[in-house]
């Protein structure tokens, strides 16, 4: 596979190249996540000085998982006070 064929893309994490099998149409949305990533990587190096590859993408792991947690909550307040609202809309019509 090279990084044009539509059955997988070539992307650079950590300074080292990665084969991934990717559907057509999501090259660049794998790009960019894998541009994320190593973003993440290389900021949580400089600022924690983890030099061991495995703890550092545990670390970042941690850390996204987190973010997505956080975001779930957010997303389901957001829902919950749309609904109530929705349900304050219908009863005053």
């Amino acid at each position: 596979m090279s990084e044009h064929d539509p059955k997988g893309i070539v992307v650079e994490i950590l300074g080292q190249q990665h084969q991934f099998a990717c559907p057509q149409g999501q090259e660049d949305a794998l790009r960019q996540a894998a541009q994320l990533l190593n973003n993440k990587l290389e900021d949580i190096r400089q600022r924690s000085g983890i030099r061991n590859n495995e703890r550092l993408l545990l670390m970042v792991a941690l850390n996204l998982s987190h973010e997505m947690m956080v975001a779930d909550e957010k997303l389901q307040l957001q829902q919950k006070s749309l609904s109530l609202l929705l349900n304050k809309v219908t009863h005053s019509l």
